[in-house]
């Protein structure tokens, strides 16, 4: 047979075909199938038995027997697709095996062919597996979309730069984060330098050193880049650099993050850990990194700077009475006054409270210079803050009292300047207030001494070392009708300090609530002794309470439970009130008052006439005496302003039928006025002086008072 015979070629056909790795399916004009080669049957699931001879598709071979031109893809059907005449028509069906098979996705080739009479003869599929790619076109697509939704979900923008071709690529994200079009500016590497902030240009030329000139293959840059309506956002750009086997640079690829946001956050953080809430200026935390920092230039360049610690005066008063809201307001403008009032390379810092730091450099290397102006800064800031203040419709005035301290860098830390300069202030509350003052050694030597008083004092305290002494009170006539309690301070080395060396210092150190319930404890155990006397029985004990102890709610129960623990009778005791009560919270005192007031306790207001006297809280108070000033006492005899006080003051204790004790009798001339005035108590030096508890008790009980 020869090789160029039919049979020959039909041989080596049949071979070709069944070695080809694709099926291929010959179906005669009925529509049957009349050969398969065996990759047709692998990829059919059925041998060629079962395939020749069965029928296609209907659908398929009806379009083919009527349909003479080409046809559009979406007229091809499910499981073939065919052309009329040599057109070749390619799509991706799914065909589904027999049985448990998976699907498994073909190409497949139409080719049908005519006769000489343009009758169909036969059709020619071949079809190839491609279920691998599909799938990995699956994967790819799902993956494509889930980048998409991550992306549309994220903040970051994605770009892409091309180096080899120069195609640069900028994501929607990229331009709407600065508020552009992305047709608006052209996509080229130069907008990243056109947009940039000019303080961060120099970054980006690193960047572009360090991407051809380094093997950088990882980047993270962070700049400010011009948002269309002229603000800057700060955008982190980060990302990879794809480079050759040479490591030339190929490609850059990144994204840009947003963030205005973390700026933001981070800018809170700060501002709540550096700066005042109320008034916006820095706070002690940031004062003392900025005042180090001060420090060591003045030590570097050997010039002066100056710390100034400024306390306004008598704020408290004013938050007290008028409230918070408008101690608040008036922090407020005194923070605004005081940076309008310096320079703007000049520290400004509210130390906490009523109280504010100013920090001056550069004064000059010769002190003389420093000192002249730093005082006239302090006059400046004087004056600003001595005009009148508007608050809530209110005027008010409110002074300042300065303390100042000169530093050099070289002489003293941050807490000795702050110290010093808290010396000087009070220097300048103790001047008058409405000052300033400069510190000077001397009150630091007087601030050691107070504060070894201070802890003598604690120690005092704790070993007993206050005593009573008791200060007589006799009628008009002659008679005595009561005493006060004064304490002493009898220290381990026999010295006697009087009230006014330690009573002030008590209040300061808190003590003065102990010492307070150490004289009430003493008192009123003098007050039970007494009761078996028929002179000390029938006489008022007067005992001095601090502003300082009213103000607990738990005092009228501290005063019950020792005058039930000592067994003394509540009307024999009289608690002496000094008018700065006034300035508390009255509704809360007089609920205290008439607390114990229930329990029997008197209350004498002491001073009278000197502080915040009030016709209005003379009536509201539960009062049952009033004491004249010896201030008013001293002069009644002599001044002839002096005496019309004392008439007033006795004419308004009778209209109000309260009891009066004038203190201070020194001479007979002044007891003669009061008696004549009809003044009913005295006390002072010329009827009796004070004394200790036990001498007064023997002078007066018993059989000592028919000595007196």
């Amino acid at each position: 047979m020869e090789p160029g015979s039919a049979v020959g070629i039909q041989r080596r056909l049949d071979d070709l075909l069944g070695h080809l790795p694709a099926g291929v399916v010959v179906h005669g004009p009925d529509g049957r199938i009349r050969s398969a080669n065996p990759m047709a049957c692998t990829l059919l699931g059925q041998d060629a038995a079962q395939l020749i001879g069965s029928a296609a598709s209907a659908d398929a071979w009806r379009l083919v027997r009527t349909n003479r031109t080409p046809m559009r893809a979406e007229q091809f059907p499910v499981n073939l697709v065919l052309r009329t005449r040599r057109k070749v028509a390619q799509r991706i069906v799914g065909i589904c095996g027999a049985g448990p098979e998976p699907l498994r996705w073909l190409i497949c080739n139409a080719y049908p062919e005519f006769d000489r009479a343009g009758q169909l003869a036969q059709v020619v599929v071949c079809f190839t597996d491609c279920t691998a790619l599909k799938r990995a076109k699956q994967r790819l697509q799902k993956s494509e979309q889930r980048l998409r939704l991550a992306l549309r979900g994220s903040l970051d923008a994605p770009w892409d730069h091309d180096l080899v071709s120069g195609e640069i690529y900028f994501s929607r994200r990229w331009w709407s984060m600065l508020g552009y079009r992305p047709d608006s500016i052209a996509a080229d590497p130069g907008v990243w330098m056109k947009l940039a902030h000019p303080d961060d240009r120099a970054a980006l030329d690193t960047f572009m050193h360090d991407l051809y000139a380094t093997d950088l293959t990882r980047y993270s840059v962070e700049l400010r880049l011009r948002h269309r309506d002229g603000h800057y956002v700060p955008v982190l750009s980060r990302g990879l650099v794809l480079r050759d086997r040479h490591g030339r640079p190929l490609r850059v690829s990144g994204t840009n993050t947003d963030l205005s946001e973390r700026k933001l956050a981070e800018r809170r953080i700060y501002e709540a850990a550096y700066f005042d809430h109320l008034t916006g200026l820095p706070n002690r935390r940031l004062l003392i990194e900025e005042l180090d920092k001060a420090l060591a230039r003045a030590a570097r360049s050997g010039q002066h700077g100056a710390l100034l610690l400024l306390d306004l005066d008598n704020f408290k008063l004013l938050n007290d009475t008028l409230g918070h809201e408008l101690g608040d307001a008036l922090l407020r403008q005194v923070a605004g006054r005081l940076r309008g009032a310096l320079r703007h390379s000049d520290t400004l810092a509210r130390l906490g409270g009523d109280e504010f730091v100013i920090v001056l450099e550069q004064l000059g290397a010769a002190e003389g210079a420093a000192v002249n102006e730093t005082s006239h800064v302090a006059e400046q800031l004087l004056s600003a803050l001595g005009e009148p203040y508007a608050l809530s419709g209110r005027t008010l005035l409110s002074t300042p009292s300065i303390g100042i301290v000169l530093f050099d860098g070289a002489t003293g830390d941050i807490d000795t300047l702050l110290r010093q300069a808290d010396l000087a202030m009070y220097g300048a509350k103790a001047g008058g207030r409405n000052t300033a003052r400069f510190f000077d050694p001397g009150m630091q030597t007087a601030a050691d001494r107070q504060l070894a008083l201070e802890g003598a004092l604690r120690d005092g305290l704790a070993q007993g070392e206050f005593v009573l002494f008791c200060q007589p009170q006799f009628d008009s006539a002659g008679g005595l009708v009561g005493a006060e309690v004064l304490v002493r301070w009898r220290r381990a080395d026999g010295e006697l300090v009087g009230p006014d060396a330690f009573i002030g210092l008590a209040e300061a150190a808190g003590l003065i609530a102990p010492l307070g319930r150490h004289v009430l404890e003493q008192s009123c155990g003098a007050l039970a002794r007494w009761r078996a006397d028929a002179t000390l029985g029938a006489l008022k004990l007067a005992v001095n309470v601090s502003v300082h102890q009213l103000r607990s709610a738990e005092f009228p129960d501290q005063v019950a439970r020792i005058l039930a623990d000592t067994g003394a009778p509540p009307r024999r005791l009289c608690l002496e009130l000094t008018e700065s009560v006034f300035a508390e919270d009255a509704a809360a005192i007089i609920g205290r008052m008439h607390a114990l007031r229930r329990h029997g306790v008197e209350f004498s207001l002491d001073d009278f006439g000197t502080g915040y006297s009030s016709l209005s809280y003379l009536k509201r108070f539960p009062l049952a005496a009033l004491k004249i000033d010896r201030s008013f006492v001293h002069d009644v005899h002599l001044d002839p302003d002096a005496a019309p006080i004392v008439e007033a003051i006795i004419a308004l204790a009778r209209a109000l039928k309260l009891d009066i004790v004038a203190e201070g009798v020194e001479n007979e001339a002044q007891r003669r006025f009061l008696v004549a005035e009809g003044c009913p108590t005295l006390q002072g030096y010329l009827l009796g002086r004070p004394m200790p508890i036990e001498a007064f008790e023997r002078r007066y009980g018993g059989a000592g008072r028919a000595n007196h």
